[in-house]
């Protein structure tokens, strides 16, 4: 019996497809947003989770600047930075293993007649190696280290394989600001595109070419000793460049973030679940509009079936019948909606992870998943069999003999 009200609904879409279709894009428009933005905000979440996870939980990042603004001085947005003190002062405190100074900026840098922006990072290679190999799982694809206080360059794996039309090959020359570099060395993947597609110098050179102060950085990374507990240590530092704010700048002393690995993710993915929840409701919109859409198609279809739903009703249609049919015809819409919506809202974040691969710098990764696709179609689905329900009810409280009578 199902089978036979599938093929009422699919007839009755059929007879004036302009208007179906027209209805169904209402549909598509509002799935295709709330796909297609989820997809680059879950691409963004795990990228981030995966690069903090590699760090390890006993990891604690000091940052100039206030915690409410921490994701800006992560990337580099803020202006304050780390002077030679704060420094000096975190390698003194108590359950401090290693401190790596971060310092780095965009810049555009020129090979085989190409420019390019890439983001460049000074290393300073004779204290840092060893914690980049053997924390961060830093290996050479091809080539040497950088030696410090020479002009040579540490290319990323994207970098040197396709950033440019040429490849980057060691022994090539790129140039920075003027500056003629020798590739020394390649990297091997290390599973961040933000890596990837970096270059990274000796830090005196980075001063020299940035015009930076020499000895500040964007921000550093602390490995605790074994055995430390990681909130007091974290504590410690705090307390350590507190210290020295009060007694060098006064009142002018710059806020502080120090933060633990562990607190970084809980607080990155909340930022995250919360831009979702307002991308899905701001995305929701569209959807809503399209529901309307679908309502008002449904009611005209209603006027202008009268005298069929008065047939059925006079051969023994039952009311249930009638909505049934209704809501068929309105969940088709929605489903049809919701596969386009999807289909258009993977290829949009998909296509926006392939522009981003031409120019890294501003990378985004799309995350695809069957549960949300699967989303979008239940949605949708869902969307349109309650928009077409009161339609529905309506038909369904039609008599026969009004319905019949109707011009």
């Amino acid at each position: 019996m199902f089978k036979e009200y599938l093929k009422i609904a699919i007839k009755n879409l059929k007879t004036r497809p302009i208007r179906s279709w027209l209805t169904i894009l209402g549909i598509v428009i509002g799935v295709f947003l709330i796909i297609g933005l989820l997809s680059l905000a879950g691409g963004i979440k795990e990228m981030i989770m995966q690069q903090l996870r590699a760090l390890g939980g006993d990891i604690i990042f000091v940052i100039p600047g206030e915690e409410s603004n921490m994701m800006m001085n992560l990337i580099g947005g803020g202006s304050n930075k780390l002077e030679r003190e704060d420094l000096e002062a975190i390698k003194r405190t108590e359950g401090v293993n290693i401190v790596l100074p971060y310092s780095y900026t965009t810049e555009v840098i020129r090979f085989s007649e190409e420019k390019k922006g890439v983001v460049m990072t000074g290393q300073p290679w004779e204290e840092g190696l060893e914690i980049l190999q053997k924390f961060q799982g830093w290996s050479l694809k091809q080539g040497d280290w950088p030696q410090t206080g020479k002009r040579e360059v540490l290319v990323g794996a994207i970098t040197a394989d396709s950033l440019f039309e040429k490849k980057i090959n060691i022994g090539d020359e790129i140039t920075i600001r003027g500056r003629k570099f020798d590739v020394v060395g390649i990297l091997n993947s290390l599973g961040s595109k933000s890596d990837d597609t970096s270059i990274f110098v000796d830090e005196d050179l980075f001063y020299q070419i940035t015009g930076m102060k020499k000895g500040t950085a964007n921000m550093a990374m602390v490995k605790i000793e074994s055995g430390a507990d990681l909130e007091k240590t974290a504590n410690n530092i705090k307390q350590a460049l507190e210290e020295i704010r009060k007694r060098k700048r006064g009142k002018d002393m710059i806020d502080i973030t120090v933060i633990t690995s562990e607190k970084v993710t809980g607080l990155i993915g909340d930022i995250m679940a919360a831009i979702e929840i307002a991308i899905f409701a701001l995305a929701s919109i569209g959807i809503v509009v399209g529901g309307i859409g679908i309502m008002n198609t449904m009611y005209t279809s209603v006027r202008e079936r009268t005298k069929e739903i008065g047939i059925m009703k006079a051969v023994g249609a039952k009311n249930s019948t009638i909505v049934l049919i209704f809501l068929i015809e309105s969940g088709i819409i929605g489903l049809i909606g919701g596969a386009g919506g999807v289909l258009l809202g993977f290829m949009m974040a998909k296509g926006v992870e392939l522009v981003g691969q031409i120019d890294p710098v501003f990378y985004l990764e799309a995350s695809v998943s069957l549960g949300l696709a699967l989303f979008g179609l239940c949605f949708s689905f869902v969307i349109g069999c309650i928009s077409g329900f009161f339609p529905a009810r309506s038909a369904a409280k039609l008599k026969p003999v009004d319905a019949l009578r109707y011009e």
